[in-house]
């Protein structure tokens, strides 16, 4: 259309007398191969339009025939969840009200051992002390006893020693009182 309104125009711009038998004719041919350019414009139009409106009209059947099978689907799990919702808020739920009671729980059994830790350690220190004092007793016992035996062991053994030695003197002058001493007495006066 645009090629035929130029041409149009180009010819208003020319002279009356400049129009020839030799430029009417190509005047003519280029208005006959615009004309045809146009009809196939045309038609190639045409025949997209019927494209595009067969392809509408099966794009169409395509989403209808989707929408039909994905209906029963769509109502099925509209149904499903509207079913699991509430379970699932339960559910949800006594997983919070679980975890307050494991948290809980789980401070309790912290302060718990740290209680039954501490009273450990004290009984340990108790008991370590206990065993240190009966050591120490048990010690002092036998360092006690230890003197206890020996002082008067000593004693007797002393006493022992001392009647054994005056038993000895005793048993030795009544022997040097017969001859044993004054023979020694004798070799002492004559060196």
């Amino acid at each position: 259309m645009e090629a035929m309104r130029i041409v149009m125009s180009g010819m208003w711009l020319q002279d009356p007398d400049s129009l020839s038998s030799g430029n009417s004719k190509l005047l003519m041919v280029f208005v006959a191969m615009v004309a045809v350019a146009l009809i196939v414009q045309a038609i190639a139009l045409i025949a997209m339009a019927i494209g595009a409106a067969k392809t509408r009209k099966r794009g169409l059947e395509i989403v209808e025939e989707i929408r039909l099978k994905m209906m029963p689907i769509l109502d099925s799990s509209h149904g499903f969840i509207q079913d699991t919702a509430p379970k699932v808020k339960i559910i949800t739920e006594n997983f919070v009200e679980t975890s307050h009671v494991i948290r809980a729980k789980a401070h309790e059994f912290d302060s718990t051992a740290s209680d039954l830790n501490s009273k450990t350690r004290a009984q340990v220190a108790r008991v370590d002390g206990m065993v240190t004092s009966v050591l120490n007793t048990t010690s002092d016992i036998s360092e006690t006893v230890q003197r206890g035996i020996k002082v008067p062991l000593r004693e007797v053994s002393g006493l022992v020693n001392g009647l054994k030695a005056g038993l000895d003197v005793l048993a030795g002058r009544t022997k040097g009182f017969g001859g044993g001493r004054p023979s020694t007495r004798r070799d002492s006066d004559q060196g």
